[in-house]
């Protein structure tokens, strides 16, 4: 029977072995919800642009460093803003969804952000520590991040590279939004355990600073992640916006806050699927 429920293919790679994540889980369970208001299929990354024509929208989940398929993903980008196909995240986030080069221009810019540099010539901007962080600007999941002495740090290649100082911190938290609406913050209490994530109750600073990075971004359907570190001194930094496929850390919701999560993301949908409707 051909069901009168709007199209979803729901991309996700159930399989990657994340550390401190079960992509699967999370997945499975969020799809499933959906499914109650929506014609939900799963579905590789890879394998997306060969099967998004027959749905009405585009759900990119838990797909997985795009690093790892980098060109299968710009031709699944590119054929989406050709065709006007409705992704959501919709693709026009400014942040990781286009690499991390956007850290060094809000760094330029003033924002509270770890201090960012990516040309030699700028690595005098930076505090002075005793170790600095060396990652890609494609890169994610701590792919190909390396700790450098300063000592060291001038002989470093920074061909595509990001440099950033070893912030000591007091613990990482994140803020989740679908839209423009927040939705719940997760902590780490202990800094050695980025995924070991515990409830957090943000102050008004903390959702000021959080929203500053959302309205920058202007992504009007999706989910983004802030995150952020503590420093000692009691200040939030940026450590980066997630727009492309933030891991969600559900599990750990109590049922009404995930609850009320779920319903958000199904709004969001029904919401771009109306847009431009007729």
């Amino acid at each position: 029977m051909l069901s009168a429920k709007p199209r979803v293919l729901y991309v996700t790679d159930l399989a990657y072995p994340a550390a401190g994540r079960r992509y699967g889980d999370e997945d499975i369970a969020l799809a499933g919800r959906l499914r109650d208001e929506f014609t939900v299929v799963l579905c590789h990354p890879l394998d997306a642009l060969a099967v998004m024509d027959g749905f009405d929208v585009t759900v990119v989940r838990n797909s997985g460093p795009v690093v790892h398929y980098r060109e299968g993903y710009e031709l699944f980008r590119a054929h989406a803003l050709a065709g006007g196909h409705k992704v959501f995240n919709e693709l026009t986030g400014s942040a990781d969804m286009v690499g991390k080069r956007y850290l060094v221009d809000l760094c330029r810019a003033g924002y509270p952000v770890i201090p960012t540099v990516d040309d030699p010539a700028d690595l005098g901007r930076l505090p002075v520590v005793a170790e600095y962080v060396v990652k890609p600007k494609f890169g994610s999941d701590s792919i190909g991040l390396t700790m450098v002495a300063r000592n060291h740090l001038a002989a470093t290649s920074l061909v595509d590279m990001l440099v950033q100082p070893r912030v000591d911190f007091e613990y990482e938290v994140s803020f989740y939004f679908v839209d423009d609406s927040f939705q719940y913050a997760l902590y780490a209490p202990d800094p050695g355990h980025r995924w070991r994530l515990v409830p957090y109750r943000p102050s008004a600073a903390d959702l000021g600073f959080a929203r500053r990075f959302v309205e920058w971004n202007g992504i009007r359907h999706g989910i983004q992640r802030i995150d952020a570190c503590r420093t000692r001194q009691g200040e939030l930094l940026l450590v980066e916006v997630e727009d492309l496929n933030p891991f969600l850390s559900l599990e750990v919701l109590d049922g009404d806050t995930r609850a009320r999560f779920e319903r958000a993301v199904a709004d969001a949908l029904h919401r771009l699927l109306r847009e431009g409707a007729g």
